[in-house]
């Protein structure tokens, strides 16, 4: 049986992902990859973990043909604040890195799976109800690498074959790993400070509003596109997916209904808000409903509730 390898796989997404995976497909047949090295209590739990640069086209191939690869879920990025703060080390991995995973992909046949964003959008883009075929004019370099990523898998699956397929992800939640850098990840770290200290500086407005998804959504999102019979799939790549949409201030608010006593003030980073004001506040996901059966199971109160027992769990086991 072929395996599945996974890039990036120790950030956000992978360190749910590459469990998820492995519960459904065995341990040994997904090798989790990443330029780190994972920490000594691991938390990828148990099977192969590999060093790789994806931005090295030779390692790619070397790892392809090892572990007799069949599908790849290339997550590794750097995200949207990191991204302005050093664009061409952004380029360079967003977007060179897909370049040679792709190469690889059609090298060997591999299926691939490829994370865009709602950050492929821009200020000229529909803010309400963000249509799956819309104009995409991002003034980030992140956003850039992502419309320019999804143009080429879209390139690879209908020129040379590529079994290429991908979401628009919104904003992640997730209780496993930290934030990492990007703009929504207030709704993230709201949840440690809240839980830590009753207490939260945003860096964003209270009416920022954004599309989000819980982590587990996700996850399942990412399996389910890749398991989709191809006939039904229009669009293939960059299906836009969401499962809510809040602003800060009603984030807060819902936090206030476990922590009577939480409090939030702001911040305002100029740079992560004008971001944030240049990315829909509502999308439509209908594509992904009609062509692979899409839905999520979590909202605002189902989100909130589950953080909160989750990491409450894991941040009173570490102290």
């Amino acid at each position: 049986m072929a395996r599945i390898l996974v890039t990036g796989a120790l950030g956000q997404i992978g360190s749910e992902l590459v469990p998820a995976l492995r519960a459904q497909f065995g341990s040994e047949s997904v090798v989790a990859t990443d330029i780190r090295r994972p920490s000594a209590n691991g938390g990828l739990g148990a099977g192969p973990f590999e060093h790789l640069d994806c931005t090295s086209i030779r390692q790619v191939q070397e790892m392809v043909r090892r572990f007799d690869v069949g599908g790849i879920y290339h997550l590794a990025s750097l995200l949207s604040a990191v991204a302005e703060e050093k664009p061409q080390a952004a380029w360079e991995l967003n977007m060179g890195g897909l370049y040679r995973v792709l190469e690889v992909a059609r090298q060997y046949g591999c299926a691939l799976f490829f994370p865009s964003s709602i950050g492929a959008f821009g200020p000229t883009t529909p803010r309400q109800g963000t249509p799956q075929d819309t104009i995409q004019r991002p003034t980030t370099m992140y956003g850039v690498a992502k419309v320019a990523s999804e143009l080429l898998c879209d390139y690879y699956a209908l020129r040379l074959g590529v079994d290429a397929r991908g979401l628009r992800l919104p904003g992640l939640i997730s209780h496993t790993a930290p934030p990492g850098g990007g703009t929504t990840d207030y709704a993230v770290d709201i949840f440690y400070q809240a839980i830590r200290y009753g207490h939260y500086t945003c860096f964003l407005r209270p009416d920022a509003r954004l599309d989000m998804m819980y982590m587990p959504d996700a996850i399942r999102a990412m399996i389910e596109l890749m398991a989709a019979d191809p006939g039904r799939l229009r669009h293939r790549n960059a299906f836009n997916v969401t499962a809510m949409s809040f602003t800060p201030e009603e984030l807060a608010a819902e936090i206030r209904r476990h922590i009577p006593e939480f409090r939030i003030d702001y911040d305002v980073d100029p740079v992560r808000q004008a971001i944030a004001d240049s990315w829909p506040q509502s999308i439509d996901d209908g594509a992904a409903r009609a062509e692979w059966g899409w839905a999520p199971a979590y909202d605002l109160a189902a989100t909130t509730t589950d953080m909160l027992d989750k990491l409450g769990g894991k941040l009173n086991a570490t102290t």
